[in-house]
């Protein structure tokens, strides 16, 4: 992306953002960070920058949260981009599709920030890379040209994409779908079983239908709509639906800081969908913002893995984290609001 738009600083960062921010749409945003981490610590010495790891360059702070920043961003922009998405997903049954019409304006909208943002809070302290296009370029052919095993696996992602796209068309729900692609995979031979064993995270799949698990409950039991019944009488009579909103996103925003938001999402998406159910509003209207709330975390290292990587690399401290990300998440709360009730709201079950 960098040989496209420019070799500058901020068109750097731009492209990190954007980068992850597309690829989490689709894939896990740890592993969206994990694969472009080992190509942005190879670029940011490109500008004549040593040393970043001992936290004293702006441009690699902004590099390194550009990664991470965006890979949770580009997440809100797909139902399979993030685990509480995908909670959201199977206990609204809101289509695919419904979901791309204001999930990719208000992936973009924060990428957007996120890239500015960044710009802003860590300016860089260099201009572009040293020796222009012709450095980039030399070091993309030291990586060599793309590989036939890695064309097989961008035809099959796409193919998985369209087939998302099309559910309403074809019939198929997500789930099946990214089974179809996860078989492909095995059948094509880009991996084998040995592969799945090692690369794929069962333990969280198993906490992830633990979680699920562990919504339906708090519905089948009627424990949802009993904690719904005390939350909304200590907001008295009249509350508006844009007062409980903004009051479920605060609480997910804030647990998420410090707890799993797959965890928390599993508690407050049932008691969400219960409130919409009693109020007879559209079944997405509150479980969509606590969803995406649910994966603002931005704040700590702790809130989520991709920061807590961000920050292993020691280019940037714990205190700078907290001022980019508070800003973050106040700007993510109020444009998720403002995208969900325009553009959302027809979509929103």
């Amino acid at each position: 992306m960098l040989s496209k738009v420019g070799t500058t600083a901020d068109m750097s960062i731009f492209a990190v953002v954007f980068s992850t921010g597309l690829l989490s749409a689709w894939i896990e945003n740890i592993v969206a960070f994990a694969m472009l981490l080992p190509i942005i610590k190879p670029i940011i010495p490109l500008f004549g920058i040593n040393g970043p790891e001992e936290g004293n360059s702006n441009f690699a702070k902004a590099m390194v949260l550009s990664a991470s920043y965006g890979s949770l961003a580009g997440g809100f922009g797909t139902e399979i981009g993030t685990a509480p998405n995908l909670m959201a997903a199977a206990y609204t049954h809101i289509p695919f599709v419904n979901w791309m019409v204001f999930g990719f304006p208000l992936a973009i909208i924060l990428l957007v920030v996120t890239w500015k943002l960044l710009s802003w809070i860590f300016k860089p302290e260099v201009d572009r890379i040293v020796g222009g296009k012709e450095t980039l370029n030399n070091a993309m052919d030291v990586m060599g040209s793309i590989t036939k095993q890695e064309k097989i696996t961008a035809v099959i992602l796409f193919f998985t994409i369209g087939l998302w796209v099309t559910t309403g068309l074809t019939g198929l729900d997500s789930y099946s779908v990214a089974l179809i692609g996860a078989a492909l995979y095995f059948i094509s031979g880009v991996i084998d079983w040995k592969d799945a064993q090692e690369g794929v995270d069962w333990g969280l799949i198993i906490f992830f239908g633990g979680a699920l698990s562990l919504g339906a409950a708090l519905l089948n039991t009627g424990a949802a709509a009993y904690l719904i019944h005390d939350l909304i009488g200590m907001m008295g009579n009249n509350v508006s639906t844009l007062a409980i909103m903004l009051l479920l996103m605060v609480i997910a925003v804030v647990f998420t800081q410090v707890m799993s938001n797959i965890a928390l999402a599993a508690i407050l998406v049932p008691l969400a969908v219960t409130l919409a159910t009693a109020q007879g509003q559209p079944v997405g209207i509150y479980a969509i913002p606590v969803a995406i709330s649910c994966s603002l975390s931005f704040m700590f290292p702790m809130a989520d893995p991709t920061v807590a990587m961000a920050y292993g690399t020691g280019y940037v401290k714990i205190k700078e984290i907290f001022k980019a990300g508070i800003t973050l998440v106040v700007i993510g709360i109020i444009v998720t609001l403002a995208v969900l009730l325009t553009i959302g709201k027809p979509f929103m079950g």
